[in-house]
């Protein structure tokens, strides 16, 4: 069965970084465009940011461009997203997912696999 696990959040101050993994298992990797999307408590699930399989193209969403990076290691079968300059407002639970796609990636129906997430907290 198809894993996916998140790690690396925490409570931080405003300002700082984290860095997420999420490290998956049963699956080819390589074939799969990964994303990230998170939830506050109250508000709708929220796309983070993505990077599709082959070519490596990412996406961002327009709260986080230019503060976080999306990567991927196909030899680790993990994907990470760098979170710079943190917010308040970035707090929330963060989930990694898994599609085939590679078209489509900014919207949460089109991935197949989720991981259980994992909390960030940003204090002021």
């Amino acid at each position: 069965q198809v894993q996916l696990a998140e790690s690396g959040g925490g409570l931080v101050q405003a300002g700082d970084s984290l860095r997420l993994s999420c490290t998956v298992s049963r699956l080819t990797f390589s074939r799969y465009s990964m994303g990230w999307f998170r939830q506050a408590p109250g508000k709708e699930r929220e796309f983070v940011s993505a990077i599709v399989w082959g070519g490596g193209a990412t996406y961002y969403g327009d709260s986080v461009k230019g503060r976080f990076t999306i990567s991927r290691d196909n030899a680790k079968n993990t994907v990470y997203l760098q979170m710079n300059s943190l917010k308040p407002e970035d707090t929330a639970v963060y989930y990694c997912a898994a599609t085939q796609k590679v078209f489509g990636v900014v919207v949460d129906t089109g991935y197949d696999y989720w991981g259980q997430g994992t909390q960030v907290t940003v204090s002021s």
